[in-house]
């Protein structure tokens, strides 16, 4: 099989898994918006910094899942061609649709990096 072909059925693998990421996006959106409802709710019942903690990283994981899912989302939109021809992707993130989905993601890893810096609640070590 020669290379292009090769690169023509992993383009074509990666767009698959790129869809059934990008499909659970929705879903993945509500699972942020129920980890950060916990956490505030956490915080305002006054709970221990270990569950605080805990919610802080479920928080996280969801963001990340999210974000991952997001940019699955752009590279869809940009097609498969994108994955093997750097100028086809140049010319498809400018469009308007694809912009905003990047924008998208983006939005979600800036949250998910200010939640890493300031929203996982940090437990002091037991010296013994």
């Amino acid at each position: 099989m020669s290379p292009v072909m090769q690169s023509r059925e992993q383009a074509m693998q990666r767009l698959a898994e790129d869809q059934e990421r990008a499909d659970r996006l929705p879903g993945l959106m509500r699972s942020v918006s129920r980890a950060q409802s916990e956490l505030e709710a956490a915080r305002g019942q006054g709970a221990s910094a270990e569950e605080v903690r805990h919610h802080g990283l479920e928080l996280d994981t969801a963001l990340t899942e999210a974000m991952r899912a997001a940019y699955a989302k752009e590279r869809i939109l940009v097609g498969s061609k994108g994955y093997t021809d750097r100028i086809h992707r140049r010319k498809r993130l400018a469009k308007p649709a694809v912009r905003r989905a990047t924008e998208e993601a983006e939005k979600l890893l800036t949250a998910r990096e200010d939640h890493r810096l300031h929203g996982i609640q940090r437990i002091p070590r037991n010296t013994y």
